[in-house]
């Protein structure tokens, strides 16, 4: 009887194990609502570009890979190293950003504002 009890109890543990994989592996996906980027407002280097590159890029960026994208640095990295030009879809900074190696770094926004950026002069506001 203790036997059948056990089997039982396992049978009864793998099937609420099977259920919550079940419940937690669902087919709907969450995706992030991102919001556009109006061109016709300013992006500020500042408090909108260097944010993104701290937050994702200095890992790697951070002084002993060009470019250099720590705070105090990255502007004049960029210029200096000639990432920042127009047209800015042909810019080294963009190409950079969507290339296959750097596309999951960055969200699509991060990647609009930072053309939207370049395309207003990559201006150090």
């Amino acid at each position: 009887m203790n036997l059948k009890k056990r089997s039982s109890l396992t049978s009864l543990v793998v099937l609420l194990i099977l259920t919550g994989l079940a419940l937690l592996s669902s087919c709907e996906k969450y995706a992030a609502i991102i919001p556009e980027v109006n061109s016709a407002d300013t992006v500020h280097f500042k408090s909108q570009i260097q944010p993104i590159f701290t937050a994702n890029c200095i890992t790697c960026h951070n002084g002993s890979r060009n470019p250099d994208l720590r705070e105090g640095y990255s502007y004049a990295s960029l210029r200096t190293g000639f990432y920042v030009n127009l047209p800015a879809e042909n810019s080294r900074l963009y190409k950079q950003i969507t290339s296959s190696s750097h596309y999951s770094f960055t969200l699509p926004a991060e990647k609009q504002l930072i053309l939207t950026w370049i395309q207003q002069g990559a201006g150090n506001n």
